[in-house]
C-alpha cells in the first residue's frame, strides 16, 4: 500500500468508540489493528453507536484471537434474528502478526485489550493492544505528570500571556 492509500484510509476512518479506561489502567506497549467477524444486525447496532468496550479484553485460544466481554446492544429492528450482545467475536489477523503478538501477550504481566473500534471504508475495525496492568501508585504518578503538563502548556501558551 502507497503511502497515499494509507493516508486515504486514516481519512476514510470514523471512530465509533474508544476505550478510555484502558490507557488509565494500562500501559500500553505495543498496538496492532485488526478486523472483526460480525453479524449484520451487529453491524447496524455499531452504526447507532450501540458498543462498549469497558471491560473487554482478548485473548488467544486454539491459534485464533477472540475477543470477549464486548457489549455490542441489540438491533431493535432485527426481532426475531437479533444477536447475542455479549458473544465471544473472532478478530481477524494474518498468522504472521498472530504469532508476535501471542508470543509478546504470553509475558508474566501481559494482557491484550481492545482500545478502539472504527470503520474503515465500510469495514469495522478493532485496535488491540498490548498492555501491563498498573498499580495505583503509578496511575497517581501518570495524573500528577499529565497535570503539570498541561499547566505548563498553558503558562506557555500565548493566549494567556499578558
Amino acid at each position: 500500500m502507497t503511502a497515499k492509500k494509507k493516508s486515504d484510509a486514516k481519512a476514510n476512518s470514523q471512530v465509533i468508540a474508544v476505550n478510555r479506561k484502558a490507557r488509565h489502567n494500562y500501559e500500553i506497549l505495543d498496538e496492532l489493528e485488526c478486523g472483526i467477524v460480525l453479524y449484520g444486525s451487529e453491524v447496524k447496532s455499531i452504526r447507532d453507536g450501540q458498543i462498549s468496550l469497558d471491560e473487554s479484553f482478548a485473548h488467544i485460544k486454539d491459534g485464533e484471537l477472540w475477543l470477549q466481554g464486548c457489549h455490542i446492544g441489540e438491533y431493535p429492528q432485527a426481532n426475531v434474528m437479533n444477536h447475542i450482545p455479549r458473544r465471544h467475536r473472532k478478530l481477524l489477523l494474518h498468522k504472521k502478526e498472530l504469532r508476535k503478538f501471542a508470543e509478546t501477550a504470553k509475558q508474566k504481566g501481559l494482557t491484550l485489550v481492545p482500545l478502539s473500534a472504527y470503520f474503515v471504508r465500510g469495514n469495522v475495525k478493532i485496535k488491540i493492544g498490548i498492555a501491563r496492568g498498573r498499580k495505583l501508585h503509578d496511575k497517581r504518578e501518570k495524573l500528577k505528570k499529565d497535570t503539570a503538563q498541561r499547566e505548563i502548556k498553558a503558562a506557555l501558551s500565548p493566549k494567556y500571556q499578558r
